[in-house]
């Protein structure tokens, strides 16, 4: 298969990124001519002598270390990252723990975003603490300002844009310029936007990490995360994951590959059904102000234009003052849209939230309740009209 993804890889470069999604880690030549490549599912290589064995004389070794299946999902994500390489993990944590225990060690000390996905503010703080990495979080819009912060043994900076719930969007290129500088690894979670309308490493970032459970899964039903690194970090990456041995099952890579084809036409619904909902809710007397990057009123749209090339269906609205009771029978009362804290399927989910209680460098004072909402493939004229009686509820329990 190395001969056919040496040539995918060639070829995609001269690819628009749609094209891409669909020629990438297929090999039909090798599946008997299938379209996709079939779930490859084994622990055991066997070896024709005990020479070949010995030397581990095989493109596969054994099930730990990849098979088809994993190859071709690696493959192509590693081609739509422009990375030197991808390691595939069974959750979106999972891709951020391996992806921060490739680059640290005893001593160290990481620079965190304030406004990161809160699991990777425990593992730094219950788990990399113990192994005696110090951590110290950071501003979302310091941009090239990190560079105060660093520390003769800073060893990383990991950021998150746009920033989970709150959606800060964090000037990578000037974060990882003045990272570089003093020879930091950058690392990315790039979950929101995936690689489609991001491109990590061309943004920057030494590691990239995305959960393949949002968008790439697409339907709800898959657990899995992704991590990419470029020459620099390669090796250390696939070192960690190789001693870790976090592999992903069979059927969710299939699952993945899968989800990959649909990806790009998926996530332009994604993207005009949320821009639709979005700017009807600035609209809204009961809205305070709505969370957006792709919004010309957001105050990251500068930053978020000149990055990305898209926006996805995830974003958060700050409602006006009112109750808790208030906001919560607004909640209960929607019917399309269902309370579940992941996103990225096909379904509309809303969920309350507050960032007050954990952020550390930035404080959190939004105004008033804030939800964070996903957008799904349902009619936006429906969803709107379950936002409204919605809203009606929030009337009669204000």
């Amino acid at each position: 298969m190395d001969d056919m993804n040496d040539k995918n890889a060639a070829v995609g470069s001269q690819l628009k990124p749609e094209t891409h999604l669909v020629v990438a880690g297929r090999d039909p030549s090798a599946q008997h001519g299938f379209v996709n490549t079939p779930i490859y599912r084994g622990s055991t290589v066997l070896y024709p002598t005990a020479e070949d064995f010995l030397k581990r004389n095989r493109r596969y070794t054994y099930g730990t270390r990849g098979t088809p299946t994993i190859d071709s999902l690696e493959t192509a994500w590693s081609e739509l990252s422009g990375a030197a390489g991808a390691v595939v993990v069974p959750s979106g944590l999972a891709a951020i723990t391996i992806a921060l225990l490739s680059c640290l060690q005893a001593g160290d000390h990481l620079l965190v975003t304030d406004s990161v996905y809160r699991p990777t503010r425990n593992f730094c703080d219950n788990v990399l603490k113990r192994f005696g990495v110090t951590t110290t979080y950071y501003d979302p819009l310091i941009g090239a300002g990190i560079g105060d912060l660093m520390q003769p043994n800073t060893r990383a900076v990991f950021t998150e844009s746009p920033g989970s719930q709150s959606f800060e969007i964090q000037d990578v290129p000037a974060i990882a310029e003045a990272a570089h500088k003093r020879d930091a690894v950058v690392l990315v979670d790039n979950t929101w936007a995936t690689p489609l309308f991001f491109p990590p490493h061309a943004r920057g970032a030494d590691i990239a990490i995305e959960a393949g459970t949002k968008y790439l899964g697409g339907h709800s039903d898959l657990l899995m995360g992704l991590v990419t690194a470029n020459e620099r970090c390669w090796k250390a990456l696939r070192d960690t994951f190789d001693n870790f041995a976090m592999c992903t099952g069979p059927e969710d890579a299939f699952l993945a590959l899968r989800g990959l084809r649909t990806l790009g036409v998926r996530l332009q619904h994604h993207q005009t059904s949320a821009l639709q909902v979005a700017r009807w809710l600035q609209q809204r007397p009961e809205v305070l102000r709505v969370m957006h990057p792709a919004l010309e009123t957001d105050p990251g749209h500068a930053l978020w234009k000149r990055d990305f090339s898209g926006a996805t269906g995830l974003f958060s609205v700050v409602l006006n003052p009112v109750p808790e009771t208030a906001a919560h029978a607004f909640i209960n009362a929607l019917k399309l849209f269902g309370i579940g804290a992941s996103w990225g399927g096909f379904e509309s989910l809303l969920i309350p939230f507050d960032c007050s209680d954990y952020r550390t460098a930035t404080p959190w004072n939004p105004g008033g309740p804030t939800v964070r909402i996903h957008i799904g493939h349902e009619d936006v004229g429906d969803l709107i009209a379950d936002l409204e009686q919605g809203f009606a509820a929030l009337a009669r329990a204000a």
